[in-house]
């Protein structure tokens, strides 16, 4: 009987520890694995990740993010372009759900916030090149500044509203007829805002449109970006995000999202 008992505390305890360990913090990871794509980088890259450090890295680049409830803050350099920086958002991890089945689980992944993923898989970085007419002042969009400035008599362009200058909108994939989705990112909420996502149409897109985000000017849109997401069943999610400084001095958003089966 004696050897009996310590063979079955043997099983519980064996089994009390696995379900722990498959079940709790250890099921999902305190991290997550994201994509960070680019089309016009061909150098090497310094990123910075959660203050983890990923030194002289080519595009595509994955790396690891926490999982938690605080977006997790990326800075990309190299030595050509303007430094960029992104906040990746954390959504509800729909995996945590299976720790309804294990208690001690599901308060281990609520406490360190495993139960939160961010929320794509991928993410494009649209870096722009240094020294380039951006750093001269407005090019493309100089017609609509010299007006603005007539009007208001500033002799800085810089400050200059640029809310409803008109770009030039051209989105497409393969497959098409994926929707489009796109909104403002900001890093200077108190000039901009970020919005919600609003739904454009379906590809192809092409349209002439402004922006008509409130508060943007020449000076901050550096500090501005737009998110475009295309969805379609069947196919993975993909989120790609525009400068919209540079896309003021191209007068376009241009892009082509080859999608991915959902397998």
């Amino acid at each position: 009987m004696g050897k009996f008992l310590k063979y079955l505390l043997y099983v519980t305890v064996s089994a009390a520890f696995l379900a722990v360990s498959s079940c709790a913090t250890i099921f999902n990871g305190v991290k997550a694995k994201v994509w960070l794509t680019n089309d016009n980088v061909h150098e090497p890259v310094n990123i910075v990740a959660d203050d983890k450090s990923y030194s002289n890295v080519m595009l595509p680049y994955r790396i690891k993010v926490k999982r938690g409830y605080k977006d997790s803050h990326v800075t990309i350099t190299s030595n050509n372009y303007v430094p960029y920086t992104m906040d990746i958002e954390k959504v509800f991890n729909a995996s945590y759900i299976a720790n309804v089945l294990c208690p001690i689980g599901f308060v281990i992944d609520a406490a360190t916030g495993a139960m939160m993923k961010p929320e794509h898989k991928s993410y494009h970085v649209n870096m722009v090149r240094r020294n380039t007419n951006m750093s001269a002042g407005p090019v493309i969009v100089n017609n609509y500044i010299q007006q603005e400035k007539d009007e208001s008599g500033a002799g800085d362009s810089s400050g200059i509203r640029v809310e409803d200058v008109i770009i030039r909108w051209m989105l497409d994939s393969d497959p098409r007829g994926a929707r489009v989705f796109w909104r403002v990112v900001s890093s200077v909420p108190q000039e901009v805002k970020n919005t919600n996502e609003l739904y454009l149409g379906t590809t192809p897109y092409e349209e002439t449109r402004s922006f008509n985000i409130l508060g943007l000017t020449y000076d901050n849109a550096h500090n501005v970006q737009i998110e475009i997401r295309m969805s379609r069943d069947g196919y993975l999610d993909q989120v790609k995000r525009f400068n919209v400084r540079q896309a003021l001095d191209q007068q376009e958003i241009s892009t082509f999202y080859d999608l991915v089966p959902n397998e």
